[in-house]
């Protein structure tokens, strides 16, 4: 698996209410959301679209890469181009749709039910950030609302493929689920345990404290930090928040009260890492993860579907790329980016 593919699983989506991370990048032509990304049948993919995909992404990237730089922009490339790929794969298979049923409509409740897990699973059931990336991506919920719908008119369509194919063996659809349980839990339930050192980007008091100072400030802490430091003592000097006078300590916390991108962030953090420094518009924050508790997961019963899908779509691969082939050499594909 690609990192961005990796990375863009967790969710991508406040350090409590004194770190609230805006994770969303300065970067001009990062945001451009109008124009045309690519043509499929006469068939317009929209800069916006792929902007859309490509935030939750950029938002873990922003934080984690304050210096940006080559690094970053040669993962938000490839990230650009496989989110691309992805999409022409997807609007070759509706259009496949919309020959077969002349672009029937898809139920509304099934829509409702999908975005409604969208909120839970990549937001943490915080609407007001779903919208607030919304914004950030220049899509309204009437177009979030389409997209979701493409999706699952594509989910629909591969099924469709697979229906005749041999179905799984109970002890395959038990092992997809032993594999990927944890995945699926209900991650409203997550908390987290950490410490963690606040350093302002500005200092009112001394005109010579600047972000780009503060930065190398973070750095060096981070570099003491792997090197023995007790991450007590470095908070109670550097930090200025309130946990500072705790050593840096943070108890027990929800993940709901975390932003979106930082829990992602620091979900797939291992226990004891030192992460940072992640960057938001007042600060930067240094991390050392204590212990993670893991929400509750679906008993099997209640994703044996998705799983019995799962395990098809795998054991059927070859044959959902030579359908793919198939749709593409029967397409017109203009990319424009």
């Amino acid at each position: 698996m690609t990192t961005f593919k990796k990375v863009f699983h967790l969710c991508l989506t406040p350090l409590v209410a004194l770190v609230t991370l805006t994770l969303f990048s300065t970067d001009a032509s990062a945001r451009e959301v109008t124009g045309i990304a690519a043509k499929v049948n006469g068939r317009v993919i929209t800069k916006n679209e792929l902007n859309y995909h490509l935030t939750p992404y950029r938002q873990q990237l922003n934080a984690s890469m304050p210096r940006k730089g080559a690094q970053y922009n040669e993962l938000i490339n490839n990230a650009r181009n496989e989110i691309l790929d992805s999409l022409i794969e997807r609007e070759l298979i509706l259009s496949e749709f919309r020959v077969r049923t002349g672009d029937r409509q898809f139920p509304p409740y099934a829509i409702d039910q999908e975005i409604d897990r969208q909120i839970r699973s990549l937001y943490n059931n915080n609407r007001s950030e779903f919208n607030k990336s919304l914004r950030q991506a220049g899509v309204t919920p009437a177009q979030h609302r389409r997209e979701t719908e493409k999706k699952l008119i594509v989910q629909a369509m591969r099924s469709q493929q697979f229906k005749n194919a041999t179905p799984p063996m109970p002890r395959e659809i038990a092992a997809e689920y032993n594999e990927h349980k944890s995945k699926m839990r209900d991650i409203t339930g997550d908390a987290l345990e950490y410490h963690k050192i606040y350093i302002a980007k500005t200092n009112p008091s001394d005109a010579l404290v600047t972000p780009e100072t503060q930065l190398q400030l973070a750095e060096d802490i981070v570099a003491r930090l792997k090197k023995g430091e007790a991450f007590e003592g470095l908070a109670k000097e550097y930090s200025v928040d309130s946990y500072a006078q705790d050593g840096g300590k943070v108890g027990k916390t929800k993940r709901t009260d975390l932003s979106p991108a930082f829990a992602a962030i620091l979900m797939e953090t291992p226990t004891g890492e030192i992460l940072g420094p992640l960057e938001d518009t007042r600060g930067y924050t240094i991390v050392r993860l204590d212990k993670k508790h893991l929400g509750p997961t679906p008993t099997l019963e209640a994703v044996k579907g998705r799983m019995e899908s799962r395990v098809r779509s795998r054991k059927n691969k070859d044959k959902n790329d030579r359908w793919i082939e198939r749709l593409k050499a029967n397409a017109m594909i203009e990319k424009k980016i």
